[in-house]
């Protein structure tokens, strides 16, 4: 009976290289956190030409050797180049189960994964705590700014009237004057984009939802996900900062002493050091490493020499009667 050309233990040579591939691609991701290229093409797409080239190196070595092992002619020759392609095999799978492969980094990470949650929720807490401390420190600049407003009129110094930009002549109220620039403090502090409630497109609703996918793929610990994480709320964080800032530096009339509004936020390099320091294969990843290398060479082993293949390693009787 002829042997199938493609059987069950080709799907699962196939099917192991492939998921070695996906696990190596995961860990280069977390292993290059820090770089926007790798292997001089964007993050992802080196991340993911790495992988591929590690699998097919894998599967292309496993999977010729079985095709070398069923040759039907020239079996000297297929015969050294399937134990050529065999030790080919072992090489590689001896580099790609070191520290320095991206296969074990992935099982590294994912063995502080409990650590990596908790530093990043405080991360993601302190960004979202920002907006309130924020609101906070514009309630008080528009009471300190109201009680001197309130304390200039009382005094009625002609000097300082003036400059806090009240009009004696215009016949207006000096209470009216005061519910004015009160509504032109909080109109800059609180700019139209900073919170529409509505539309949901102010700076503080589009932070708040981001962050709260932020938080839900961390603590779902989404492998892909998590590192976009990491990488994009430290720039996140601090572009919103910089807005907030900027809305704390417009001064009214007799306000030249109001404070910058001041936010300290985590740092964000000890989380990434969880991903880009590479250390010793944990027994978790030597043990699927040695599953996937087994699972591809079972093909191989399966596979039957072709009986034709037997009389070439020998020599037979009358070739060696004189």
């Amino acid at each position: 009976m002829n042997q199938s050309k493609f059987s069950l233990a080709d799907v699962l040579t196939v099917l192991a290289a492939l998921a070695f591939g996906f696990v190596c691609f995961l860990g280069a991701n977390f292993s290059y956190i820090n770089d926007n290229k790798v292997w001089g093409m964007s993050h992802t797409t080196g991340c993911l030409v790495m992988a591929v080239t590690i699998a097919f190196l894998l599967f292309i070595t496993a999977f010729g050797a079985k095709l070398l092992k069923r040759t039907s002619r020239n079996f000297k020759t297929s015969f050294v180049w399937e134990i050529v392609l065999l030790v080919l095999f072992v090489i590689f799978a001896v580099i790609f189960t070191t520290k320095i492969s991206p296969f074990p980094h992935y099982f590294t990470v994912t063995s502080q994964k409990s650590e990596i949650i908790n530093k990043l929720q405080a991360s993601i807490t302190q960004a979202e705590n920002m907006f309130a401390e924020y609101e906070s420190y514009a309630e008080t600049r528009e009471n300190l700014y109201k009680h001197k407003l309130q304390s200039v009129v009382t005094a009625k110094n002609p000097l300082e009237y003036d400059s806090c930009g009240f009009n004696r002549i215009s016949g207006v109220s000096d209470a009216s004057q005061i519910d004015t620039k009160m509504f032109t403090i909080h109109a800059d502090l609180f700019p139209t984009n900073y919170s529409d409630t509505i539309s949901q497109n102010g700076i503080k609703e589009v932070a708040a939802k981001w962050l709260q996918e932020a938080k839900n793929i961390t603590i779902s610990w989404k492998p892909i996900g998590i590192v976009g994480v990491v990488n994009d709320i430290e720039e996140k964080s601090n572009e919103w900062l910089d807005t907030l800032v900027k809305l704390s530096q417009i001064r009214e009339p007799c306000e030249q002493q109001a404070n910058v509004f001041e936010y300290n936020l985590l740092s964000y390099k000890d989380v990434k050091t969880h991903f880009s320091k590479l250390d010793s294969p944990t027994l978790l990843s030597i043990g699927f490493a040695t599953m996937a290398y087994v699972l591809m060479l079972l093909s191989w082993y399966v596979t039957k020499r072709n009986s034709r293949s037997t009389g070439s390693f020998t020599t037979a009787t009358y070739e060696v009667v004189l």
